[in-house]
C-alpha cells in the first residue's frame, strides 16, 4: 500500500515552451482527457510560468502527454523545489528515499543539466551549482555522452528580459523522463512542403489544433475547408484518417500555378495526398473533394471524430459559396445557358460560421470536438461574440494576437447532445445561438484599421485566417 502510494502521490514537472502561451494549458488537458485524467496543478501555478506542476499522475500518463505535446518541451519526475537553495535541499532530503535508490544505484550512470528561465549562466557557475548538490546519495558513475539516467536542476528567473534577478525566483530538481514533440515543428515546416499555398497552416498551430480535438488513431477527422490539407498532415501523423473538402477546384486538384518561386505551374507532386505521402502516413489519406461548405454533401448522421478548420476571413482568401445563374440579374457577357459551372457568390462570415456549428452538431459524433478559427476586431471584442450552438459547449477560447487591432481566436467546442427540432427553433430565437454578426465587416475594419493604427506598410502584407 505504501509502495502504490509513493508512486501514485508523485508530482511531476512539465517544462513548457515560451510560445503560443495562450494554448499551453487546453493542450495540456485536452491530452490528459484522452487518458480520462483530471488536470491537477499545483495550487500557485501561473499561467504565465514556463513551468507546470501536475499531480494525481503516473509516469506513463507523462509519458503519452509528451508524445503528442508541442507545447511542452521536457517532463521530470520532481524531486524537490523552493524559492531558496536552502528551501530546496530541505525539499529533496524529504523526497522518499524508495522513490530515488532505483536511479542512484552505484551500477548505474548519470549526469546532471542545469537550465534557467530567463537568465544565461556561463559553465563556471553551472558546476558550482551541480556541486551543491552533493549531499544527493549518487553512487554511479557520471557519463556525459549516453547516461541511463538524467536529473536537471531548473531555475526560473521570471519572465521579464528587462528585469532580471540576480537569485532565482524558483528552483526545481527533478529526473528527466521524456522531451515533448518540439522537433515536429520543424520536421513539418511548411517550407519543405511540396504542396503549399497562400494560407497553407503553420506546423506548431496546426499540431496545436489536433491536440485540442484530441485526434488519435483511427479517429476520422474532417476539414471542411482544406485549402492545401495542412492541418490534414498534422492530424495523419497521429494515426487519424483524414478527408475534406474546399470549394477551389484547382487546389484539391493540385491543378493551376504553383505558389512556389521560379515554378509557374504545379507538378504531380504538389497535391494533399502527396504532401501525407512525404511524411509516410498516405495510408491515413481518405480523400478530397470539390465542395460547397454552404450546401454540405454528407448525410445528416454522426460521422466525424473531429473536425478542424480554418476558414477563409475575406482577407487573402475569398469568402464564396456556388450560387445560382437565376441570382445574376445582369448576366456576363459570355454567360452559356448550357454552361454546368456553379456561380460564385458572396459567403458571409456570419453565416459561415454558423454553417459551420450547425454541421458539427449533426456530423460529430458524441464527445466530438469541432476546432476553428475566429478572426476578431480587438477593440469591439467581448467573450459574447463566440458564436455557440445548443448542442455544443465551449471547451477553449485562445486568442493568437496579429496586429495592435487584430487577431484570431481558436475555439474548441465539444458536442454533448444530438440536435432535435427545438434546437434548430433556439438558433433562431436565443440570442445566445445568433450569428456573430460583427464579423460580416471584420475585412473593412481591418484594412480600415492597418491604415490608422500600423500604416501602409502593414497593410501590403495582412496576415490571413490561415497562415
Amino acid at each position: 500500500m505504501a509502495l502504490h502510494c509513493s508512486r501514485t502521490c508523485r508530482q511531476y514537472l512539465l517544462h513548457l515552451a515560451h510560445d503560443h502561451i495562450d494554448f499551453r494549458l487546453p493542450e495540456i488537458k485536452a491530452l490528459l482527457s484522452i487518458q480520462g485524467k483530471p488536470f491537477e496543478p499545483s495550487a500557485n501555478f501561473k499561467e504565465t510560468s514556463p513551468f507546470l506542476r501536475l499531480n494525481g499522475l503516473s509516469e506513463d500518463n507523462i509519458r503519452n502527454i509528451m508524445g503528442r505535446t508541442v507545447c511542452a518541451k521536457s517532463a521530470f519526475e520532481l524531486w524537490g523545489h523552493g524559492e531558496t537553495t536552502d528551501e530546496l535541499k530541505s525539499s529533496l532530503q524529504k523526497y522518499p528515499s524508495e522513490s530515488m535508490l532505483p536511479f542512484l544505484q552505484e551500477e548505474s550512470s548519470y549526469k546532471i543539466n542545469v537550465y534557467t528561465f530567463n537568465k544565461t549562466l556561463i559553465f563556471k557557475d553551472r558546476i558550482k551549482k551541480i556541486d551543491a548538490l552533493d549531499f544527493l546519495p549518487f553512487k554511479g558513475k557520471v557519463n556525459l555522452k549516453d547516461p541511463d539516467h538524467i536529473f536537471c536542476l531548473l531555475e526560473d528567473y521570471g519572465t521579464d528580459p528587462n528585469n532580471i534577478p540576480d537569485e532565482p525566483l524558483y528552483r526545481y530538481f527533478g529526473r528527466w523522463i521524456a522531451d515533448g514533440q518540439r522537433d515536429l515543428i520543424r520536421s513539418h515546416s511548411v517550407k519543405n512542403r511540396h504542396f503549399i499555398g497562400n494560407t497553407s497552416m503553420d506546423a506548431g498551430l496546426s499540431f496545436i489544433m489536433t491536440n485540442h480535438a484530441r485526434v488519435k488513431q483511427h479517429d476520422l477527422v474532417y476539414d471542411p475547408f482544406v485549402g492545401t490539407g495542412s492541418l490534414l498532415v498534422a492530424c495523419s501523423q497521429f494515426g487519424a484518417y483524414v478527408c475534406g473538402t474546399d470549394i477551389d477546384y484547382n487546389t484539391i486538384h493540385g491543378a493551376g500555378k504553383s505558389s512556389r518561386t521560379n515554378q509557374k505551374w504545379r507538378g504531380p507532386d504538389e497535391n494533399i495526398r502527396a504532401n501525407l505521402r512525404q511524411y509516410g502516413t498516405e495510408r491515413q489519406y481518405v480523400d478530397v473533394m470539390v465542395s460547397d461548405a454552404a450546401k454540405p454533401i454528407w448525410r445528416r448522421q454522426p460521422l466525424f471524430d473531429a473536425i478542424i478548420t480554418d476558414p477563409p476571413y475575406g482577407i487573402r482568401e475569398s469568402t464564396r459559396r456556388t450560387g445560382s445563374h437565376k441570382d445574376i440579374i445582369k448576366p456576363p457577357e459570355d454567360f452559356c445557358g448550357e454552361s454546368h459551372v456553379p456561380v460564385s457568390m458572396e459567403y458571409r462570415l456570419s453565416d459561415i460560421f454558423s454553417d459551420l456549428l450547425n454541421f458539427a452538431a449533426h456530423h460529430l459524433v458524441m464527445g466530438g470536438r469541432l476546432v476553428y478559427w475566429l478572426p476578431i476586431y480587438r477593440p469591439e471584442y467581448c467573450v459574447e461574440m463566440v458564436p455557440m450552438h445548443p448542442c455544443l459547449s465551449l471547451v477553449s477560447n485562445c486568442e493568437q494576437v496579429l496586429s495592435t487591432h487584430t487577431s484570431r481566436r481558436l475555439i474548441t467546442m465539444e458536442k454533448t447532445k444530438e440536435p432535435e427540432e427545438e434546437d434548430a427553433l433556439a438558433r433562431l430565437t436565443d440570442p445566445r445561438y445568433g450569428p456573430y454578426q460583427g464579423l460580416d465587416s471584420f475585412r473593412e475594419k481591418y484594412f480600415s484599421g492597418v491604415t490608422k493604427r500600423t500604416g501602409p506598410e502593414e497593410a501590403r502584407t495582412p496576415p490571413d485566417g490561415r497562415e
